[in-house]
C-alpha cells in the first residue's frame, strides 16, 4: 500500500479520488500580524467557512486537496487539522518557502549572515516531511517553491537548492509557483539538474501564459503542469486558460496536466480591502467549484473526453503522489 501524508495522518493514495492540487485553506502574507487593527476573521469563523466551501466541493465529487501554503505564507497546519476533522476531507499541505518579493527573505537573509542557509532550509523541509511540523506531528505530503516573473533571484535559488535535496533525500515530490507563465522551464533545468525526476515535479500556474512551446516544452521533459489558476480572471482570462488546455489535450497530453483554482478562503489581517473584496465575490474568483460547474461543460463542448477530464483530476494525482512516471499504470 502506497500512503501521502495529509493533516490527519497518512492516506491510502487510493482513497485521494478526485483531487485539486492548488487551493488554499488560508493564506497571511509576511507582516499581516502587524495590522492590528485588521486582524482577520476569528478561528470559529474561518473554521464555517472552510466547512461551507469544502461541502460544496463534496457535493460535486471532490474529495481531497493540496494547501500548498508554504511555510512563510500564513500557514496553520493545525486548523487545517481541524477543518479536515470536521469534514471527512483529505488536506495535504506543504513544506517550502514563498518567492522573495512577498514572502519570508528577511528572515533568511539575516541568518545568511552567520553562515550558509541552503542546508538549513533542507534540514527544515526533509524535518517537516518526514517528522512533522513543529510539534504537531503533522507532515507535509509535498514541498512547495516559487519565483517571481522574469527571473530567479539568488534566493530563491537558494530555496531550490534546499527543495532538490530534500526531494531526492525523502523522495517527496514539489510543486511550484510561477508569475506569469515564465520560469517554469528554468525550475524545472534547475530541479532536474540536482537529481530531482521530472515526473515528481508539477510547474504550477502554467496556465498564466498561452505560449504552447512553453508548456509543451516542460511536458517533452516529463514533468506535469499545473493549470491552477482558473477563475483568477483578474490575472489572466479563463478564456485563454481553457483554450490552451484544449490545444494540449487535443495532443493527448492529458497525463501531464493538473487542474485547480489557487482560490484562498481565508485570509490573515485584511490584504484585500473589504470594498475590492466585495468585486471579487462574482461566484468565479476564489471559487473551488468553477472549475466543476463551468469549466468542464466547456472542455466537453470543446471535444474533451471524460476521461480525458478524469486523467486530470483523478489518475494523475494519484499516479504523481505515488512517484509513477506519466503514463504508468497506477497501482
Amino acid at each position: 500500500m502506497t500512503t501521502i501524508n495529509t493533516v490527519n495522518g497518512a492516506l491510502d493514495i487510493d482513497d485521494l479520488g478526485v483531487t485539486l492540487m492548488h487551493e488554499h485553506v488560508m493564506i497571511g502574507y509576511p507582516g499581516w500580524e502587524a495590522d492590528t487593527l485588521r486582524p482577520g476573521p476569528r478561528r470559529e469563523e474561518m473554521l464555517a467557512v472552510c466547512a461551507d466551501r469544502i461541502a460544496q466541493m463534496q457535493a460535486r465529487g471532490i474529495q481531497s486537496m493540496v494547501d500548498p501554503c508554504p511555510n512563510d505564507l500564513g500557514r496553520d497546519v493545525v486548523f487545517s487539522a481541524e477543518v479536515s476533522a470536521r469534514t471527512g476531507f483529505n488536506i495535504i499541505c506543504a513544506t517550502g518557502l514563498y518567492k522573495q518579493e512577498e514572502g519570508g527573505a528577511a528572515y533568511w537573509h539575516f541568518r545568511a549572515n552567520f553562515g550558509p542557509v541552503v542546508e538549513a532550509m533542507a534540514e527544515l523541509f526533509i524535518h517537516e516531511l518526514t517528522v512533522g511540523i513543529g510539534d504537531t506531528g503533522i507532515k507535509a505530503g509535498i514541498i512547495k517553491i516559487a519565483t517571481g516573473k522574469d527571473q530567479i533571484t539568488e534566493y530563491e535559488h537558494s530555496i531550490i537548492q534546499a527543495a532538490a535535496i530534500a526531494a531526492v533525500e525523502t523522495g517527496a515530490p514539489i510543486t511550484t509557483h510561477t508569475e506569469e507563465g515564465t520560469m517554469g522551464d528554468e525550475q524545472q533545468r534547475l530541479l532536474l539538474e540536482a537529481g530531482v525526476p521530472a515526473h515528481k515535479i508539477i510547474i504550477g500556474h502554467s496556465c498564466g501564459t498561452s505560449d504552447h512551446d512553453y508548456h509543451l516544452h516542460i511536458l517533452d521533459q516529463g514533468s506535469y503542469l499545473g493549470f491552477d489558476r482558473f477563475g483568477l480572471n483578474i490575472l489572466y482570462p479563463d478564456d485563454e486558460r481553457v483554450r490552451s488546455l484544449v490545444a494540449l489535450l487535443q495532443k493527448q497530453r492529458e497525463q501531464q496536466l493538473v487542474v485547480s483554482h489557487d482560490s484562498v478562503w481565508c485570509w490573515r489581517g485584511e490584504p484585500i480591502p473589504p470594498e475590492v473584496m466585495a468585486t471579487l465575490d462574482d461566484g468565479v474568483t476564489f471559487n473551488p467549484t468553477h472549475f466543476h460547474d463551468t469549466i468542464i461543460p466547456r472542455l466537453l463542448q470543446a471535444g474533451v473526453t471524460q476521461a480525458q477530464i478524469d486523467a486530470m483530476l483523478v489518475d494523475n494525482p494519484h499516479r504523481f503522489f505515488a512517484g509513477q512516471a506519466p503514463g504508468a499504470l497506477a497501482a
